[in-house]
């Protein structure tokens, strides 16, 4: 995969997970919070490839490493956004 891979699988995630997520639509400002939702799910994404390879669950270009990654990233968005959105 790459980091490549996992900025573009890291923004993906934070995109998505910005737009799906149902708390964001309780702030006004929720444009400004996309930013740190893709930021939030590259840092995940790279996190999580990073703690695979160290510990050696994975290595790189794996299958196991495409749902690890996307995982942490969509629980690191959820998290960023859901705790933004409160007030």
């Amino acid at each position: 995969m790459g980091w490549p891979g996992i900025v573009v699988l890291g923004a993906a995630i934070g995109i998505a997970g910005w737009w799906l997520h149902p708390l964001r639509r309780l702030n006004r400002s929720s444009r400004a919070r996309l930013w740190v939702a893709v930021l939030a799910g590259i840092v995940g994404a790279s996190v999580a490839r990073m703690a695979g390879n160290v510990i050696g669950l994975f290595h790189d270009g794996e299958t196991l490493e495409w749902p690890v990654c996307t995982a942490i990233a969509m629980i690191a968005v959820a998290v960023t956004v859901g705790s933004l959105s409160r007030r």
